[in-house]
């Protein structure tokens, strides 16, 4: 990561308040100049992307081929729409990276000293953190939302129906698509707050996200109805990317704020963290 930040937003310029610290617009720029230097991020960003879009039109180019072989049911609880998001699955791991980097990155540098020293205000370094982090990876998730959209419903031909996002709940489901990749690295972000170590943030994360619904598969299925639609990977999968609504799962927008309130709260819990420790 690249220490140099604009002199505009050094202490004592245009972006610092009067005693020589940064304000919250020169937090925010310096977090972003932080954050776009990072060459594992922009990796991150293009492999996630390949993989999401890749998966999407992988799994509908098969379904034309299989359409005439399914049965009635199959045919009518088939969603185009979700299915295209398939790879939001892995696309998730790299926002949940690309947050607990943003933090975890200035630690392993040693980066994370001058930081404090220039802003020693952590609960608005953390918020600054946050703030350019979701901004970032909200457009970021947007347009991979919108782009595996387009090209996996590319993949569908007669009779097999294609959805546009004039189909009831299309849009809905490709922006939520966007919006949970943000919530997800400001999960990230908070993760790599808490615990300060990439590998192990990162791999803290994999389990929540890929392991814990799968921890509930030895139990009753009324069990498993009962806890999996609040896991955030059954929640990106049965509720926020869903047109069609699939039975035992959250609405899209109670999904959405689930979503949100566990942001918040790992969000919160890492910043509580940051205001106390040394660095």
């Amino acid at each position: 990561m690249t220490s140099a930040v604009r002199s505009a937003d050094r202490p004592g310029g245009p972006g610092a308040a009067p005693d020589g610290r940064y304000r919250f617009r020169g937090l925010a720029r310096m977090e972003w100049a932080k954050l776009h230097s990072l060459r594992s991020i922009r990796w991150t960003v293009l492999v996630s992307a390949v993989i999401c879009v890749g998966l999407g039109m992988l799994v509908l180019h098969y379904v034309p081929g299989q359409w005439a072989t399914m049965n009635a049911a199959d045919r009518r609880s088939f969603d185009p729409v979700n299915s295209g998001f398939t790879g939001l699955a892995l696309a998730q791991l790299a926002a949940a990276a690309i947050g607990v980097l943003a933090v975890t990155s200035e630690y392993s540098s040693g980066m994370i000293r001058a930081t404090l020293a220039a802003a020693p205000g952590r609960v608005r370094l953390a918020l600054a953190k946050g703030a350019v982090l979701a901004a970032v990876v909200l457009v970021i998730g947007e347009v991979l939302a919108f782009v595996t959209f387009f090209a996996s419903e590319a993949m569908l031909h007669a009779p097999v129906p294609r959805a546009t996002l004039a189909t009831p709940g299309a849009l809905r489901a490709v922006l939520l698509a966007g919006a949970y990749l943000a919530l997800v690295a400001l999960i990230g972000l908070g993760t790599g707050l808490i615990i300060r170590h990439s590998a192990a943030a990162i791999t803290a994360l994999c389990v929540v996200i890929l392991l814990l619904p799968a921890l509930t598969l030895p139990f009753s299925m009324s069990v498993q109805h009962a806890t999996q639609k609040f896991l955030p990977e059954i929640i990106a999968e049965n509720s926020l990317t869903a047109v069609k609504p699939i039975p035992y799962s959250l609405t899209p927008w109670a999904g959405l704020g689930m979503i949100m309130l566990y942001a918040a709260v790992v969000v919160g819990a890492g910043t509580w963290l940051l205001a106390r420790r040394d660095a």
